[in-house]
């Protein structure tokens, strides 16, 4: 494939994406032959059941995983076969990620925790700073366990954020959390997406979410099932679920 050029061109190019896991009769097919394209600062939402390749699928984007066979390309460089190296970089430089459950380290505070992330980054973006953006600085010097599970995800945005990424990835963020705290979060991603222009791509199993999206992708066994592009893009006081 050659590499894409030019600003509108996407930030991320999957072709032909298969994961296989065990081989003959017991192998498990994670992803199927995946074609996907992401347009830089594009809010997609990932949906599917349990076992339907959605997590796979993002973690092969973030450099988490490798596929077995297919291409992957972040702002028309190859990372397919790129090495260890090259994809602990990527990570580092350009992908932030925000997961189910937060990863937080009891023994630090707020900032803390966040300014781990500022010290292995190229551009690190204020501690501060990231915290006024999700709306945490009077807890700046709250451990963990003085915060709720809303403040802690919060926390995990900001982390993730500071080091100005191009790509926000997040794997069921809203799982652990009530209705009300649960939009508070989707605020918070819907505000990096919009003022910061960084890609966000949203694993959710919860369709009413993808309401907020520019597009929703739907995987099925492994297998895009469908692509769809809401009339328009609710914010997540909207939501309803």
């Amino acid at each position: 494939m050659a590499p894409a050029a030019g600003p509108d061109a996407p930030v991320l190019q999957a072709r032909a994406l298969t994961k296989t896991y065990g081989s003959g009769d017991s192998a498990v097919h994670a992803l199927r032959a995946v074609d996907l394209d992401v347009a830089r600062g594009e809010f997609v939402v990932l949906l599917g059941a349990s076992g339907s390749g959605k997590s796979t699928l993002l973690n092969i984007l973030g450099g988490l995983d490798v596929p077995s066979s297919g291409e992957l390309l972040f702002e028309g460089r190859a990372l397919t076969g790129a090495g260890d190296a090259a994809l602990t970089s990527y990570r580092r430089e350009h992908v932030g990620f925000v997961f189910q459950f937060y990863n937080l380290i009891p023994s630090l505070t707020t900032a803390e925790n966040v300014a781990l992330v500022t010290d292995i980054a190229v551009d690190p973006m204020p501690v501060d700073e990231a915290l006024e953006l999700v709306a945490l600085s009077p807890r700046r010097n709250h451990f963990p366990s003085q915060l709720s599970g809303g403040e802690q995800q919060r926390v995990a945005i900001a982390r993730a954020i500071a080091k100005r990424p191009q790509l926000l990835l997040c794997d069921e963020p809203t799982g652990a959390l009530d209705y009300a705290t649960g939009k508070l979060v989707l605020e918070v991603i819907a505000r990096i997406n919009r003022e910061l222009g960084t890609t966000a791509l949203v694993i959710t199993h919860n369709a009413a979410i993808a309401g907020m999206a520019d597009r929703v992708v739907r995987l099925s066994d492994g297998r895009i099932a469908s692509i769809e592009r809401p009339a328009r893009r609710l914010t997540p006081a909207e939501l309803s679920w």
